[in-house]
């Protein structure tokens, strides 16, 4: 097999790719740990389950969703469910399963910390950007997750590590009533 080297262009761009993306998690993160002593990761769950209804998903879902494995998220939870923002249910439909569900001291957190969030990213990213630009940002990150992950997400190879199940688990919300 032949090594597809980067040309000079593609070295470049891909060093500049890591670079923000680096400083970027970095700029978010801190601003999250000052303002409420959590990390993106911790934000970002709270942030997903305040979208669904009911503010809950089934913990499988969510791993998806957040491209973790199930462990980490099952570390996150508990850590959130110790600061009282999330809470666990069991699914009643499958005695394996359990639901995250944000609590309302869990939002009441996130409303507090999204406007500072909000400015974190329109600094470090979208200020920097022209509108152009940032159109262009959508494209390309759209074109890359979509090559990840395929046209059909239910495609996506089970090996990665946060599509890892067992054939009889489901994962559907409407199971987990």
């Amino acid at each position: 097999m032949t090594t597809r080297w980067l040309t000079p262009e593609e070295q470049r761009a891909w060093r500049a790719y890591v670079a923000a993306s680096l400083l970027l998690e970095d700029a978010i993160d801190r601003q999250l740990q000052q303002e409420a002593g959590m990390p993106h990761l911790y934000y970002s769950i709270l942030a997903n389950l305040s979208e669904m209804p009911g503010r809950r998903l089934r913990m499988t879902d969510l791993a998806e969703k957040l491209k973790i494995t199930r462990s980490r998220l099952t570390y996150a939870v508990t850590r959130l469910e110790k600061d009282g923002a999330v809470r666990r249910e069991g699914c009643r439909s499958d005695k394996r399963g359990s639901l995250a569900i944000l609590t309302d001291e869990g939002l009441a957190v996130l409303e507090r910390t999204a406007p500072g969030h909000v400015e974190t990213v329109r600094t470090s990213l979208f200020d920097n950007l022209t509108p152009e630009q940032v159109g262009q940002l959508e494209d390309i990150c759209t074109g890359i997750a979509r090559g990840l992950e395929g046209d059909d997400p239910q495609a996506m190879p089970d090996d990665v590590p946060w599509r890892r199940r067992s054939s009889t688990t489901t994962t559907t919300t409407t199971n987990c009533t």
